[in-house]
């Protein structure tokens, strides 16, 4: 018990336990700024689709960062929605088509930044509209129709849904076949349907394969403006007379359509590091997605049904960090995290550095009081004989450790009293003891 008294009034042992407590914070911060996970999984689309295109060429670029991405194959934005929306999926990043999501049922998902045009394209069979020389030129004309509106969980079913309602098209009016793109392309192209809805970027494979249907053209939305006044997360988008293929010269006029924004979503919990991961791939990939929009208007922050992460703000507006823009990523990644677990720890040892000298003079104190109270019980047993032999040793010990004392000029009178008090003792034990 003496000893470890003693060890109390040790300036070697307050410093190890100083060192002990500044290692265990920092342990602990550590913990609580965890890397990014190096292996990630985002679910696309229909392998046919750009979502899972896109999916692909992100999973080449962010190969060379030393992170792996799982790309994976669903039915579309409704599922993606649920997979995202599901702990237990894995999936950490997704595609979304805007204009889709209950935002209030996924109040933990943000987005990071809306990555392309995703029009609505509607081919339809002339002869299936011969009445109307042959063109389709406002949704009302699809009453009575044999339409392709889209697969369970795909957000062409959800958005092809919202222009027929918007239309004042009810589901008694027209006969509706819910198919995957594939399925209604074979059925376009043997007479099976009128119209086909397709959501996709002009860039998606999926598109060319209805070039080749005959007797096939795309509707252009006469009414565009009234219903992107009426369905304000669809944007107007002029497509030029052969845009999608000169060969085949579709369109086959100047011709507009209706286009909510492909967006990169993800967990409000993500990584500030994965977001700069994604959209410094995305920029390079989206050069080549330049049919429909402008060069370099994706990715942005506009056309978002989820919130946009403060962090893609703040890339969207100023680029990529400091870090990131001049080291590796994963060195970015470490060097960003100490400096995370740095920065707290000297707000909370700064303002105690300015107490050092008062700490000091304070350790000081406690080791001269420790003598002091040591001589105290010597001079206590000075006047019993049997206890000399133990006095003395004790006081040449005392000696030694006083002897030993390091202190500041200005701390030298306490010192040098301390001396003075012990040699007074010894006086006081060799007088008694003649």
């Amino acid at each position: 018990m003496i000893s470890i008294k003693r060890q109390m009034y040790n300036p070697l042992a307050i410093a190890i336990g100083f060192c002990v407590v500044l290692t265990f914070l920092f342990g602990v911060l550590w913990f609580l700024v965890p890397p990014p996970p190096k292996v990630i999984e985002m679910a696309t689309g229909f392998p046919t689709g750009l979502y899972y295109q896109f999916g692909e060429r992100l999973k080449t670029e962010v190969a060379s960062e030393g992170v792996k991405l799982e790309v994976k194959a669903t039915g579309g934005t409704i599922d993606n929605l649920a997979l995202l929306d599901d702990p237990k999926s894995g999936v950490s990043f997704a595609m979304i088509q805007g204009g889709v999501a209950d935002v209030s049922k996924y109040p933990n998902l943000v987005s990071i930044a809306g990555m392309f045009y995703e029009p609505v394209w509607v081919w339809y069979r002339e002869p299936a509209f011969k009445a109307d020389g042959g063109r389709l030129q406002v949704l009302g004309q699809l009453k009575g129709k044999r339409v392709a509106i889209g697969n369970e969980g795909s957000g062409t079913l959800a958005l092809s849904t919202a222009l027929l309602n918007a239309s004042g098209i009810s589901e008694n009016q027209f006969t509706a076949e819910k198919l995957k793109p594939d399925q209604a392309l074979t059925k376009l192209n043997n007479g099976d349907v009128d119209a086909v809805f397709v959501v996709a970027a002009a860039e998606a494979p999926i598109l060319k394969k209805f070039y080749e249907i005959p007797g096939i053209r795309l509707m252009n939305f006469d009414q565009a403006d009234a219903y992107t006044r009426n369905l304000p997360y669809l944007s107007k988008v002029s497509v030029p007379r052969g845009l999608l293929s000169i060969e085949h010269d579709l369109p086959r006029q100047d011709i507009q359509v209706l286009a909510p924004t492909a967006t990169l979503v993800t967990h409000s919990n993500v990584s500030p590091a994965l977001i700069s991961l994604m959209l410094g791939a995305s920029y390079d990939i989206l050069k080549s997605y330049s049919r429909l929009q402008k060069p370099g208007e994706f990715p942005s922050s506009a056309g978002m049904d989820f919130p946009l992460h403060v962090d893609a703000e703040i890339y969207l507006k100023d680029g990529p960090s400091f870090l990131h823009r001049h080291l590796p990523f994963w060195t970015a990644v470490w060097v960003g995290r100490f400096v995370k677990i740095v920065i707290p720890l000297l707000v909370i040892f700064i303002p105690l550095f300015t107490y050092i000298p008062s700490a000091k003079n304070f350790l000081l104190r406690l080791k001269l009081a420790q003598v002091y109270a040591e001589l105290r019980e010597i001079d206590k047993n000075a006047f019993n004989p049997e206890l000399k032999e133990k006095n003395f040793k004790d006081l040449e010990v005392i000696e030694k450790r006083v002897g030993n004392i390091k202190v500041s000029m200005m701390d030298s009178k306490e010192l040098y009293d301390l001396k003075g008090h012990v040699g007074d003792v010894r006086a006081r034990l060799t007088h008694l003891y003649s």
